[in-house]
């Protein structure tokens, strides 16, 4: 009865303690999350324009944006006719350039978004090089700097966030195991008893790792309800964060928190028991 006190505050802790480590990887894997989103939407609001010739049908034009329809790589696509394209550039200019100009140099065009494995430097050559093998397009164009910046950009966020999430894994491993032999101590008196009354081993650690399972749960659910409380707080604070977010990904997210939690806790459990019947009595103390 002793031992089973004494074992309840030490639950406790380790239940907090694990839950914490939990939580602030989960804080992690969020922003990791969410910087995969940004990313994504970055990439697939690039817009490339596909101009064609002065001379160009309708038809031709209408039969181009349907064969790119069929493309693996284009997400959306819409046509700008040359006066539609001379409007939109006389707002952002702020003065009417047909007036000024005399004439309208803009061009009917295709304009597409792509997906986003397709928004890097090779993948747009090779696209270009396919489109204009028609003969009725004049030019494939696309914002080459923003390309090159988004590139070099979310390569180096990608490692920055690669290598923390490795490191505080690895962390939160260590510091799991630690907190659950720490909780484990107390009960080494009662494990070497029920060892020298010729309890089995199996008998000894399945209470033990029912209780570590148990808490492992426990540890993961408040972990993950912290974290949910953080991510409402913050879109209530940053509307456009919902714009980010993943659902399917913040479900993996939560189930591998809580299995994490599960699985570290019953292997530093085991193993701790394991080290207590092996050790000698005297050691003990």
């Amino acid at each position: 009865m002793a031992n089973g006190k004494k074992a309840k505050p030490s639950y406790f802790y380790a239940i907090m303690g694990v839950s914490l480590v939990l939580f602030l990887l989960g804080i992690l894997g969020w922003l990791v999350i969410n910087g995969r989103a940004l990313s994504r939407a970055f990439k697939e609001d690039l817009e490339v324009q596909v101009d064609f010739h002065d001379n160009t049908k309708d038809e031709n034009v209408q039969r181009m944006k349907a064969i790119l329809e069929k493309q693996p790589f284009v997400r959306e696509s819409r046509i700008i006719t040359k006066d539609e394209a001379i409007k939109m550039e006389s707002q952002v200019e702020g003065e009417n350039i047909l007036d000024f100009m005399g004439y309208n140099p803009l061009f009917t065009s295709v304009t597409m978004k792509l997906h986003e494995e397709y928004v890097n430097k090779d993948s747009l050559q090779k696209i270009r090089t396919f489109i204009m093998q028609s003969n009725v397009v004049r030019d494939v164009t696309w914002s080459k700097v923003v390309v090159d910046q988004m590139d070099s950009t979310f390569g180096k966020i990608g490692i920055i966030l690669g290598s923390i999430s490795l490191v505080l894994f690895i962390v939160v491993i260590f510091l799991i195991d630690n907190t659950v032999r720490l909780a484990m101590f107390s009960n080494r008196f009662l494990i070497k008893t029920m060892q020298m009354v010729g309890a089995t081993r199996f008998f000894i650690s399945r209470p033990f790792d029912q209780r570590a399972f148990l808490n492992g749960l426990i540890s993961g659910l408040i972990s993950v309800a912290g974290l949910w409380v953080l991510i409402y707080f913050a879109q209530t604070q940053l509307p456009e964060l919902r714009l980010l977010q993943s659902t399917p990904m913040f479900i993996i997210l939560m189930i591998g928190m809580i299995v994490l939690g599960i699985l570290i806790s019953m292997l530093s459990t085991h193993r701790s028991v394991l080290k207590y019947l092996k050790m000698h009595v005297d050691d003990l103390y």
